[in-house]
């Protein structure tokens, strides 16, 4: 297995001879407005791509955990071939597929795709009414023969999703988005840096891969921050903290 973050929470998977795309969001930076009611107005991306999306346009197949924007954006629904097969949770399918996908598969369980089987898990975009009002978010669980387990848990905090995820999966890898993402009022709508803690000294059997951050106005914890809180706590060597770009 490899793993490559792009940006954000864009990921190029090779897997088990596959090739993986995962929320795909090829806005160049500065493109789309702000997250609005957040403590800054910088334009979003922050940054650029670390190159060009030519080498990303042809996967085997798609995993979209939700539709926000900084997740599934209209430059990788224009420029990603329309006939690219596309998994992503109930909720999500009829709108992929009024956007011109031809081959949009739901996930409500589990599905396998070239012998790897994929699980579908749960999270909580924040909490009370903001967490409400973030709608349905998914996770996946990837499992195949001669692989490492691997558990994408996508937008969430820590929650009971998360940990009954780790506890029926027992993943040798999990990739979390951190940042810290939130709103002017509220709590965190995804890990922040006690989450990331939390996760590690909960399942100490698997190797964190932190991502999601310094990429988003609204997502305010860096990956100097997640460095920071892990040192002093113990867990660097247990959580890689990729650069955009970086192969894992």
């Amino acid at each position: 297995m490899k793993l490559q973050l792009i940006r954000h929470a864009t990921l190029w998977l090779e897997y088990a001879g596959t090739q993986f795309l995962v929320d795909p969001m090829f806005s160049d930076a500065g493109a789309n407005p702000p997250v609005i009611n957040t403590p800054n107005d910088r334009r979003n991306p922050l940054v650029q791509l670390p190159f060009t999306v030519d080498g990303l346009i042809n996967p085997d197949i798609v995993l979209v955990t939700h539709l926000h924007p900084d997740h599934w954006d209209e430059a990788a629904i224009a420029v990603l071939p329309k006939s690219t097969p596309i998994l992503c949770q109930p909720e999500d399918k009829a709108s992929i597929t009024s956007a011109g996908f031809s081959f949009v598969s739901e996930i409500s369980e589990h599905i396998t795709f070239k012998g790897v089987t994929i699980f579908r898990t749960g999270g909580q975009h924040g909490t009370g009414g903001i967490g409400k009002r973030m709608g349905p978010v998914s996770g996946f669980v990837l499992k195949a023969e001669g692989e490492p387990t691997l558990y994408i848990a996508g937008d969430t905090i820590w929650c009971d999703d998360v940990q009954n995820a780790l506890d029926a999966n027992q993943p040798d890898i999990t990739v979390v988005n951190a940042g810290g993402a939130r709103f002017n009022a509220g709590d965190p709508i995804t890990m922040d840096e006690r989450d990331v803690v939390h996760l590690c000294q909960y399942a100490p059997y698997t190797k964190v891969v932190a991502v999601h951050m310094d990429a988003i106005n609204h997502c305010l914890a860096t990956r100097a921050d997640l460095r920071g809180r892990l040192k002093q706590e113990g867990l660097l060597e247990r959580v890689i903290i990729p650069d955009d770009g970086e192969w894992v």
